[in-house]
């Protein structure tokens, strides 16, 4: 008996089970293809991700990242990093905001990113001490690195977002007669 489109049920039965046209497979192939190419990039980023880093990398655990620089490396840290390494300090920590608008505690010299090379006598006289700059927002301190770097200095450290960040993770600062 045939249905309204005029093919029997044993018509449409065979053409249900019959393999798809050759357009169809095609397509099938192609997206077998696809996937497996996402498959293959999917590997290769996480192999990258582990080489260079991630939100779970050596680097986000400790707080720290080395930056390469045209004169050099340096390491930013952020806030709370600071805070760990104050406990047991081995640097020489510099505000390097101007104007003077306050500073974290345990700072050793008030010295404005423009004027770090003029008054380089009072920097630490080993270039290959660790030095870590900071100031409100993280550019006066990318500056300040750059000319630590131009000087020779091999241990140069930045605090990541300045001052901002600092407060922003719930530190305060402190106020001292600083010109």
């Amino acid at each position: 008996m045939a249905s309204k489109s005029g093919r029997s049920s044993k018509e449409r039965a065979a053409r249900r089970s019959a393999p798809p046209p050759s357009n169809k497979r095609d397509l099938y192939l192609a997206l077998a293809g696809i996937t497996a190419g996402i498959v293959v990039i999917a590997v290769v980023v996480a192999a990258l991700v582990g080489l260079f880093g991630s939100s779970s990398s050596p680097a986000a655990v400790t707080g720290e990242t080395v930056v390469h620089s045209g004169n050099g490396t340096y390491t930013n840290v952020t806030a709370d990093r600071l805070a760990d390494m104050l406990k047991a300090k081995d640097f020489t920590l510099v505000n390097v905001k101007t104007p003077y608008i306050g500073e974290i505690d345990g700072t050793d010299l008030y010295i404005p990113y423009d004027q770090l090379a003029a008054r380089a006598n009072e920097l630490p006289q080993a270039k290959s001490a660790k030095i870590l700059v900071y100031c409100r927002s993280g550019v006066e301190s990318g500056e300040a690195v750059k000319t630590l770097l131009s000087m020779g200095y091999t241990n140069v450290w930045n605090l990541d977002g300045g001052m901002n960040a600092w407060q922003q993770s719930g530190r305060t600062l402190v106020q001292k007669s600083r010109t």
